[in-house]
């Protein structure tokens, strides 16, 4: 399985043609892939659709995967008065399979897409048929470091130029305020990443702002509430997961796993927080065999 290179990967994904779709309030930005069912591939935070490069090639072997920009991030769009948070970018994304003329789909997300994710799920039960959630935030925990740039992306004047900046240091993005928490070999914050995703924001002002505006936009009482909300997931779930992740601890998503009527946890050997970037084969083999399996 997933024999190409990154480079290939990023090839095959850059070939693909960008549809801007006008959900409302924002105009996400869609990639498609492959054919058979809908699979929409939801990406976390700070990234956008290019992180699920090396997974495209497989799950498109089987299923059409129609991977999402959310607003403010990638090529989507947004505006003042765009809804950054979590319910908000769940009612676009049912406004996208609207669109998109979707009777059923499945859902894969990381991070703050599954965040996201869950919502949509809740919103959209009777057309999400699997869901998959991928190192996510989990009710009652805070991950180190978000709180504060949330506080400097809300209040602090200069805070784009700022995280501009920092981006712009090694030292940074490999430290645990960067992304030194995401994988255990560092050296993959190099290449392809650092040019989707880092140099991005040292580049573009605009993105920068728009993704600070995402940040922003979550609320912590609204992963609270999933705690109880867990429960009124009809669909089957995959809990999957980096296991030495120390953003999201797998001790503690073992737990919320529990809260969720049918749901299966699955452990990813090696990994930490974006276990898509760094084990995309135990990603795409467990994905495959899941949403394979009974409804």
């Amino acid at each position: 399985m997933l024999t190409r290179t990154m480079d290939e990967d990023s090839r095959l994904y850059a070939s693909a043609a960008v549809e801007r779709i006008d959900c409302g309030d924002a105009v996400l930005a869609l990639r498609r892939f492959g054919s058979g069912p809908a699979l929409l591939l939801v990406h976390g935070f700070p990234l956008h659709g290019y992180t699920w490069r090396k997974l495209v090639p497989e799950l498109s072997r089987r299923h059409t995967c129609l991977v999402v920009d959310l607003a403010g991030m990638g090529d989507a769009g947004w505006n003042p008065g765009s809804d950054m948070t979590w319910q908000g970018h769940a009612r676009r994304l049912k406004l996208l399979a609207d669109q998109l003329g979707l009777a059923q789909y499945d859902v894969m997300a990381q991070d703050t897409g599954a965040s996201i994710a869950r919502y949509l799920a809740l919103e959209d039960g009777s057309r999400v048929r699997r869901l998959i959630l991928i190192n996510t935030e989990i009710p009652g925990h805070r991950p180190p470091w978000i709180r504060p740039y949330q506080w400097m992306a809300r209040h602090l004047p200069g805070a784009a130029a700022g995280f501009r900046l920092l981006m712009r240091w090694t030292w940074f993005l490999r430290s645990p305020m960067g992304f030194g928490g995401c994988f255990h070999d560092l050296s993959l914050v190099e290449g392809g990443f650092r040019r989707e995703f880092v140099a991005r924001y040292v580049d573009s002002a605009a993105a920068t702002t728009g993704m600070l505006r995402y940040l922003a936009g979550f609320h912590w009482d609204s992963v609270d509430a999933l705690r109880r909300r867990h429960a009124e997931l009809r669909m089957p779930v995959l809990l999957l997961w980096g296991e030495d992740d120390p953003t999201f601890p797998v001790g503690l998503a073992r737990e919320m796993a529990s809260q969720i009527p049918h749901s299966r946890f699955v452990a990813v050997a090696g990994a930490k927080l974006l276990v898509q970037e760094e084990k995309p084969e135990a990603v795409a083999r467990a994905a495959l065999e899941f949403l394979a399996g009974p409804a």
